[in-house]
């Protein structure tokens, strides 16, 4: 049996997998808010809770919102801050008296599409996060590719290329940086786009409704998102050359974005053109992170107690 735990701002959600992937059980509780140990202990409690109710134990795999450093053993870049410089991945392990296997929440996902979702049977894969912020991760073999600083894939705080002049230089982003993809590639970002057009302030969902209406502002806020999307995926397509490329998060349910457009665009702005590489949507949807996590343990092996 394997384990998946998702770690969120608001909620901790856990599930069960088979080994052939069926899902035995899903659980959800409140994430202790500004509390370490309390997280700690939240995430040990339900993974032996699992365990008590199926009568098995199992590996135990968390998505977290940020990254563990290889070389220190500490989380970095995570929004929950109170992870930040702890040693979460070893403290876990403490806690459940086996290894527990971290990784960030955009490669999770990667892993899930890549297990048995949208890019199963696929090498290479590349997967993106396109919700209130953007990100990316990387999956080699059905495995998170992290890199020694557990940085591989962080799409989202790169820049968004070749700007035009009305771009540049681009939106604050939190981490300290203008023009990050995240600030213009997510629902903010599209909403931030159609407001600076209109200085009418809709959220995204509308924009997309009047987009398909026929409103021509919000139509070409949508065109822009596109293009963006393009952009940036292009960088990928030069320096990794993914398999496939999987898009999820909200804006993953926009159907122009597989219409061929933005396969097009990709091919314009990638290196010398003639890029034919998929770009598809997932199919666990918001079940990907937490599935991913269980899926940190490819190989069939039980628990180490």
């Amino acid at each position: 049996m394997r384990i998946g735990i998702d770690l969120g701002g608001t909620k901790i959600e856990a599930i069960a997998l088979d080994a052939a992937g069926k899902e035995l059980r899903r659980v959800r509780v409140a994430t202790p808010k500004g509390e370490y140990e309390g997280t700690v202990n939240a995430i040990r409690d339900l993974a032996l809770d699992m365990e008590a109710e199926l009568g098995e134990s199992g590996t135990v795999g968390v998505g977290i919102p940020g990254t563990v450093t290889a070389a220190t053993g500490l989380v970095k870049n995570a929004n929950s801050i109170w992870l930040n410089g702890m040693p979460f991945e070893r403290d876990l392990s403490t806690a459940l008296n086996r290894e527990v296997r971290c990784a960030n929440d955009a490669n999770c996902f990667t892993v899930s599409e890549a297990t048995d979702g949208a890019a199963k049977g696929y090498h290479a894969v590349f997967g993106v996060i396109m919700g209130t912020g953007c990100g990316g991760g990387i999956s080699i073999d059905g495995r998170v590719h992290a890199g020694p600083n557990g940085l591989a894939g962080e799409w989202g705080h790169t820049p968004l290329p070749w700007m035009t002049g009305e771009e540049f230089p681009g939106p604050a982003c939190y981490c300290g940086k203008q023009g990050c993809l995240e600030t213009w590639i997510s629902g903010t970002g599209l909403e931030w786009d159609y407001a600076r057009a209109t200085s009418s302030n809709l959220r995204g969902s509308a924009i997309v409704a009047a987009a398909a209406a026929g409103e021509p502002a919000a139509q070409a806020s949508l065109q822009r998102l596109i293009s963006r999307v393009a952009r940036g995926l292009s960088t990928i397509v030069n320096v990794f050359d993914p398999d496939i490329i999987v898009l999820g998060g909200g804006l993953s349910n926009l159907d122009r974005l597989y219409d061929g457009e933005l396969s097009r665009l990709l091919s314009d702005a990638s290196f010398g053109g003639g890029v034919t590489t998929p770009i598809v949507k997932n199919v666990h949807g918001d079940s990907s992170g937490v599935r991913g996590a269980a899926w940190l343990w490819p190989e069939p092996e039980t628990a180490k107690h």
